[in-house]
């Protein structure tokens, strides 16, 4: 880690502690996360699913680049790309401005940027669930930004922290507590065993909500205060809406009272495009299966040019994905196998004071093409 000045620390978390840095031999900015756990072989380093899932997914542009693994004195270190902040940064910041304002007539993010943010939020999950994965700890700190170089009035947007991903043909059953509560989806909640990439679906739904009102738009206090502050807004589910959910209530011997809901509309702000709505609608189904995949968002309306009132059109950085997308696309597709230590994205090298790491190829994942706003 001699190659590495440490500049100042960016945040403290359950499993490591992130710092900003500067790679001495590049002069790039790095983000460094530093485990909290000891790590007393490589072979122990590389199970874990961080690395496994970074592996597979290396290479996408809505996906926070991992430069470097490094185990040293068996301590283990994640080196990544240096982003601006994140969209809680992005969110409170807009709610200062609204504080600050004499009339709040307008969105407080403006409704082109919260199209590019979600968009771009979908084409990272498309890409994380067609390789197999889902993320279950979606929420505003772990989606990542930073200035579009081509274009410094727009933002680029990825997704990190794999800390808790999970195959999406991984054994069952999953433990249920997972992500984080205000963005944790109703099956989880009630203690599914089975869940899987459409509660990625339901945080997401979550997050644009937020990003239009700029607060939280279930921020319970505890398990069932979330159950109740989501059935406020949405209604409490039936046997129609979503019978399994009954059956799981009925397991952990939980009623679901009867609330009939403000629904979404009261709870967002008028000027909200009808398409926007719809989608938020469809991402917060109670059940499920009823939920649209992030492909399938991606076809959504809501990214037709001039469907709605803020009329979005592609900015550079959605160009600049597209052009990026295209370029991956052309590449062979290629899965590294699971119990192979050398992958084909990552090499391992010794480091001249013993230290081992392992470097991500450039390019080296084929990534397919998803879609771009029109």
């Amino acid at each position: 880690m001699e190659h590495y000045e440490i500049l100042n620390q960016l945040g403290d978390g359950t499993f490591g502690c992130v710092v900003k840095a500067l790679d001495r031999r590049t002069g790039q900015l790095v983000a460094i996360k530093k485990m909290k756990q000891k790590y007393y072989s490589w072979e122990e380093c590389v199970k874990l699913p961080e690395v496994l899932v970074m592996r597979r997914i290396h290479g996408h542009p809505n996906i926070v680049k991992m430069r470097e693994v490094v185990r040293e004195n068996n301590e283990l270190f994640f080196v990544f790309e240096y982003m601006d902040g994140d969209l809680l940064g992005v969110i409170r910041k807009a709610k200062q401005v609204q504080c600050h304002a004499t009339v709040a007539t307008a969105p407080p993010i403006p409704y082109p940027k919260i199209k590019g943010y979600i968009f771009q939020i979908f084409q990272s999950l498309a890409y994380l669930h067609q390789r197999g994965y889902f993320h279950r700890d979606m929420k505003p700190e772990n989606l990542l930004v930073r200035e579009d170089p081509i274009s410094p009035s727009q933002e680029i947007v990825k997704l990190a922290d794999f800390g808790l991903v999970k195959e999406i043909r991984a054994r069952l059953p999953f433990t249920d507590y997972i992500s984080t509560r205000w963005y944790r989806a109703p099956e989880l909640l009630l203690q599914d065993r089975s869940y899987s990439s459409p509660v990625d679906i339901w945080a997401a739904g979550c997050i644009l909500a937020e990003l239009i009102t700029t607060r939280p738009l279930f921020a319970g206090s505890n398990e069932v205060d979330q159950l109740h502050k989501i059935m406020n807004v949405l209604g409490s589910p039936n046997e129609q809406v979503w019978p399994e959910g009954i059956d799981l209530a009925k397991k952990i011997r939980y009623a679901f009272p009867m609330v009939k809901g403000m629904g979404l509309e009261r709870v967002l702000p008028p000027h909200v495009p009808s398409q926007a709505l719809d989608l938020m609608k469809q991402m917060l189904s109670y059940d499920p299966k009823r939920r649209p995949t992030a492909r399938q968002c991606l076809q959504h309306p809501y990214f037709n040019v001039g469907i709605d009132e803020e009329n979005f059109s592609p900015s550079s950085v959605t160009k600049q994905l597209a052009n990026t997308i295209k370029k991956f696309a052309s590449s062979p597709q290629s899965a590294p196998s699971g119990n192979v230590l050398l992958p084909s994205v990552l090499n391992v090298r010794r480091s001249p004071v013993g230290a081992t790491t392992a470097l991500p190829k450039q390019g080296s994942v084929g990534v397919p093409p998803l879609l771009s706003p029109t």
